[in-house]
Formats: structure tokens, sequence, C-alpha cells
């Protein structure tokens, strides 16, 4: 039977292929925080074209077991019993309801949690807008920020900074506690050592 689908779902890793002949799956995950695929059981699935249009109603998948291996995690899923069909599932996009990822420690974040967050330099006074987080990458070493600019147009009114190509004007800030020195997702606020031009 069908769960009822949460609307809190959030894509964590694509199923890049097959493993072994017994029904395991090959995931990549989106984020170096590939744990949530090791702890979370309950995992959806839904295939999508290239601009992320949906090719099929999401559907669940209960995990039985997973193991990291090198930077991919290896699966089972309840009801894939071999090679076939666990190579019907490459391409298909994971998700994992936010209400089951496990707690983070003190002073970690999960990167969907900093997504949309309001990011100030502490390098003027009062601190002023920079941007709004729009993605979170990581570079092999930490998590980077990459930070829409903004631009006050009104009193409390914003809109992005575009160069002079339309397009918008975006800072890459390593998350790293020197530059993000704090962070507070109650209030969508992130406090970093960074100039507003750079």
């Amino acid at each position: 039977m069908q769960e009822t689908v949460p609307d809190d779902l959030v894509a964590v890793g694509r199923i890049s292929d097959a493993y072994g002949v017994q029904g395991m799956i090959k995931v990549i995950p989106f984020s170096e925080q590939h744990t949530i695929l090791l702890d979370v059981n309950q995992w959806w699935l839904m295939r999508s074209d290239l601009k992320g249009n949906p090719l099929e109603s999401m559907r669940d998948a209960k995990l039985v077991r997973s193991r990291p291996q090198g930077n991919a995690v290896v699966a089972r899923l309840r009801g894939i019993a071999d090679r076939d069909q666990a190579q019907a599932l490459k391409g298909t996009t994971v998700y994992i309801a936010r209400q089951d990822f496990p707690p983070e420690d003190e002073d970690e974040f999960y990167w969907v949690d900093l997504i949309g967050c309001s990011v100030y330099s502490m390098q003027t006074e009062p601190h002023t807008l920079i941007g709004i987080v729009r993605e979170v990458s990581e570079n092999g070493v930490h998590g980077v920020l990459h930070v829409q600019h903004q631009i006050q147009i009104a009193e409390q009114q914003w809109e992005a900074k575009v160069n002079a190509k339309g397009r918008p004007v975006e800072s890459l800030i390593p998350f790293v506690k020197q530059i993000v020195p704090e962070v507070d997702l109650a209030k969508r606020y992130i406090l970093a050592d960074w100039p507003l031009d750079f």
C-alpha cells in the first residue's frame, strides 16, 4: 500500500546504477551529507527529465540496508531482488522527508536548511544584507554558500542584483566557522565575515 507522500521531501541523491547481481543499487549523494541515506529507512523515488519535470508519480521505497562505497552509497530496497530490477531504477532521484532527518550535532547544519537564509556582512555596521543563499555545494574541503546578491529598491523591499548581461550577481562564501561565525535557522539569518562587493 502506497503511503501518503510527505510535503517536506528533499532530493538527497540519484540512483546511478545497479550494484552486483542481487538487486542492490548505487546512489550518488547530492552532498557530502550522505549519512542521511544510511540513517533513514523510508525513501521516496521519482524519475524526472533533465529539466526536473516529473516523468512518473512519487513512490515510496523501504530501505533494507545500506553502506558507504567510496563517494557513493550502496543500498538494498525491499522488493528489488535482482540486477534487472535494480537497473530499471537507474536515473531515479531519491527523496527523504525533512522530518525524518536525524538530529544535527551542535554547530552542524543540513545544507537544505541553509537555502533561503539571508546572509549579512559583519564588515559593515550595522550589518548589511549581502544576499540570499540559493545553493550549497562542496569543494572537497568544505561547504560553499552560493549567495545571490540583493539590492534595496524600497524600505523593506529587495530584489536580485544583476550584472550587465542580466545575470544574477553571486558570491561563493566558504562555509567555515572563521568566515561564517553565526547561523540562526529560526530567524533564517547568517552572519559572514565577507565584504558586500566581493
